[in-house]
């Protein structure tokens, strides 16, 4: 697939992660982008692990595949004519530097937005870009758990839990491409670029916003269920005889199923289960005669019976079993690098049918993509 952002060129002033994922989305849609690190050591990323190629980490050439390196001092005055002569020929400028610092180097969307009215600039910090907090670093754990999001995870009696995924930097990554993104269309109508901010605190909120929302308009506070849903049962997960299971009855149609495919068709028609309300008061009398049969049989037996009951089900697989799994092999979402060894998770969007290539691997230290 011909790179549908070709012909944009993106200058990313990024570190480790949120800043570096925008410059990759973009990279991946076929736009050019020139990652601009300092000359002693680079991102920091490049470190944070052992040596996987090249002399950097994996977390270096996982967010900085298909992009191209210039190392310029920043803190020069003449880096900073050469950071201009690069802005002067870009679309868009993107970054994640600790606050205070992009104001200090003259590279803040203020001051670069009225010297190139055209460009579009992105800019992520870690609490926003408002408030009495808008100057504090922060990274992914802090935010997870300032937000309230960690709280959310787990169950009743667990302590607060991190997503083990970054979701607060690659959901910042992710809205400040769509708002580069809105802002090219106003500007192919106006001619005029403009600034988009997003922090990790913001996405953290967002993602927590459902649950925010009912207790700011109702004040009840969410419980916590590990797997399972706070107004539907049976939905989470069971254990069979080897391995979890999860079944999600999300309806009383869906739970008659259940019970036939259980084989106690007369769960469906007991007063104390035959609707979701009454389920959720006699939860407990449910799963006394639920979990038993469940325990009984492997998953695989119950995966099957399931879903030719029209029962929606998975296993709880692991990361192997799921990459294992023949529908994610058909879906193509791990590709070659070109020009290397080794495979890396595509964007998780297809266009016209067919999914944005990686095109190259992580640029050397003020190189251009290996």
């Amino acid at each position: 697939m011909a790179g549908i952002l070709a012909g944009l060129k993106v200058i990313e002033l990024g570190q480790v992660l949120a800043g570096p994922f925008v410059g990759a989305i973009f990279a991946d849609l076929g736009a050019e982008v020139i990652k601009v690190e300092r000359p002693e050591g680079g991102d920091d990323a490049r470190r944070m692990g052992p040596d996987f190629r090249h002399g950097d980490a994996m977390t270096f050439h996982i967010f900085n595949r298909g992009k191209a390196s210039r190392a310029i001092d920043l803190q020069s005055e003449a880096g900073r004519a050469e950071l201009y002569v690069l802005a002067e020929g870009a679309d868009i400028l993107v970054h994640n530097l600790r606050p205070g610092v992009p104001e200090a180097l003259g590279v803040d969307g203020p001051t670069l937005c009225a010297k190139f009215p055209r460009l579009i600039h992105g800019a992520i910090s870690a609490f926003g870009h408002l408030g009495p907090m808008a100057m504090r670093p922060g990274f992914e754990p802090l935010l997870q758990g300032f937000s309230g999001l960690s709280s959310l995870n787990g169950g009743e009696n667990d302590p607060p839990m991190r997503s083990a995924a970054s979701v607060c930097d690659q959901g910042t990554a992710m809205w400040i491409a769509i708002g580069v993104l809105a802002l090219l269309h106003r500007r192919a109508q106006t001619g005029r670029g403009g600034m988009v901010q997003g922090s990790l605190l913001e996405t953290a909120l967002m993602w927590a916003g459902q649950k925010a929302d009912a207790f700011v308009n109702t004040g009840a506070l969410p419980e916590r269920h590990r797997s399972g849903h706070p107004v539907l049962t049976p939905y989470e997960a069971f254990e069979a005889a080897d391995g979890p299971v999860l079944i999600c009855a999300g309806n009383d149609r869906l739970f008659a199923k259940l019970a036939e495919a259980c084989g106690h068709a007369e769960w469906a028609a007991d007063t104390r289960f035959a609707t979701n309300r009454a389920r959720l008061v006699n939860k407990a009398a449910l799963f006394a005669e639920l979990c038993p049969v469940l325990a009984s049989k492997p998953r695989a037996h119950w995966v099957a019976a399931l879903e030719r009951a029209g029962v929606p089900v998975s296993p709880i697989n692991s990361l192997p079993e799921a990459l294992a799994e023949p529908q994610v092999q058909a879906l193509g979402m791990m590709q070659p690098v070109p020009g290397e060894d080794y495979v890396l998770t595509a964007l998780p969007i297809s266009v016209d049918g067919e999914r944005p290539r990686i095109r190259s691997g992580a640029p050397r230290l003020g190189g251009k993509p290996n």
